[in-house]
Formats: structure tokens, sequence, C-alpha cells
């Protein structure tokens, strides 16, 4: 049982990580520190969307328009956060 909680944590640190190197990554395109154009940038920023957009948008549709501020990758680690806390609560507690 041990493991199988271990590899739940470690994959929820893996999209926790993967949820902040977007939003790093979305900021650095968007401030042209990075070029979107080169084939690795894009490789990469695909990789992550692929993986975080589905969640996203999700959220961004429910949420009221804040200009350009987007909070909704804020409620998704919270959320995640809060699962994961209640998750092991009802496990181990």
């Amino acid at each position: 049982m041990n493991a199988v909680l271990s590899l739940l944590d470690t994959l929820i640190n893996l999209y926790i990580y993967t949820l902040l190197a977007y939003v790093i990554f979305s900021w650095l395109i968007a401030f042209k520190i990075i070029n979107p154009w080169q084939p690795l940038v894009r490789q990469i920023l695909s990789a992550l969307s692929q993986l975080h957009e589905p969640l996203l948008s999700r959220i961004r549709s429910v949420l009221p328009d804040l200009g350009g501020l987007d909070i909704s990758p804020i409620i998704v680690l919270l959320a995640v956060q809060f699962l994961r806390n209640l998750f092991f609560e009802l496990i181990l507690g």
C-alpha cells in the first residue's frame, strides 16, 4: 500500500512541477525572452499544453473575465494540493 501511495504522490508532484514549467514558459514567451518558433521550445510547449490545457480551459470557462490576468493555474494548484491532502487523510487517517 505504501508503494501505491508513494507512486501517487510522485505523480501529483510531477503534475505540479510540469504545471509550473508551463506557466513559466508562457511568461517567458509573453515577455519575449524565449522564441516560441524554435523547434525545441515549440515541442516542449506543445507537450505541456496537451497535458494541462484540458483542465485549465475548463476552469477558465467558469471564471469571470479578469482582463489579462489568468488565475486558472493557481486554482488548479490549490485544488490538486487539496485533493492530495484529502486523499492521504482518508487513506492514512
